[in-house]
């Protein structure tokens, strides 16, 4: 098994590589959000903040999809605090994550997005999804999701996940970010509509919630509740 107290720091080149696509694809949205002041200065300040947060990055159990949820969180985490060093906020950092994550997407041919949607519903992917939920119960990492899955209705959605407790938003809270949490769930709503998840949900924990009821229909229309304050950028980027 993966050593914890060195997982992500043996694979720092890699994650570091992965954040320099991320600006590679969305520098034209930071040029335009930080008009007047040295995009490439902050970028580097940023990149910093990110790496000295590596060795921080909880252990939830280390090369499995949620994984990867982590280390985006503390990419976000590390632009909300350089944001929040030039005077911005909670709120504008929100915006600012939620037009990198339409930049970055759009960076992907569609088909290819479609491609790796078709996925999420697949046999395979249910059935480890499944096994997932149960063993996320076992809290083997307290910092760790626990979820239900929830089976379709046949109708209305194809399955569903019930996350009951969040390693993003436990993560923020110990790192003193709780007030960013509810500000990253809105980037759902663009990969949804860019792979085709047809992503119903209504409520999240990182609001104050007791779950976040993710729902599931293929090629489905996107329905998720946003923040008030983030509702006009999602709606300026339909």
């Amino acid at each position: 098994m993966s050593n914890p107290t060195n997982y992500y720091i043996s694979r720092k080149p890699r994650l570091l590589k992965e954040f320099d696509l991320c600006v590679k694809y969305s520098h034209h949205v930071l040029a335009r959000y930080f008009g007047g002041e040295n995009v490439n200065a902050l970028v580097a300040e940023t990149r910093r903040e990110f790496e000295n947060l590596i060795p921080q990055l909880p252990f939830i159990g280390g090369k499995q999809p949620f994984t990867e949820f982590i280390v985006f969180t503390g990419m976000l985490l590390a632009v909300y605090r350089v944001n929040k060093a030039h005077g911005k906020t909670a709120e504008e950092t929100g915006e600012l994550v939620y037009e990198i994550g339409g930049a970055f997407l759009r960076a992907y041919p569609a088909v290819l997005l479609r491609m790796f949607g078709r996925m999420n519903f697949s046999r395979l992917y249910l059935k480890r999804l499944q096994k997932r939920a149960i063993e996320s119960h076992q809290r083997k990492y307290p910092d760790d999701y626990v979820y239900d899955f929830i089976e379709g209705d046949g109708k209305n959605f194809d399955y569903g996940v019930d996350y009951l407790e969040c390693a993003s938003c436990k993560f923020l809270a110990k790192q003193g970010a709780p007030e960013l949490a509810p500000y990253l769930c809105p980037v759902d709503i663009l990969y949804s509509e860019a792979l085709g998840w047809g992503l119903t949900r209504t409520m999240t924990l990182a609001e104050g919630a007791d779950k976040c009821d993710f729902r599931f229909k293929r090629g489905g229309p996107t329905k998720v509740a946003v923040p008030i304050s983030m509702q006009h950028m999602v709606a300026r980027n339909k």
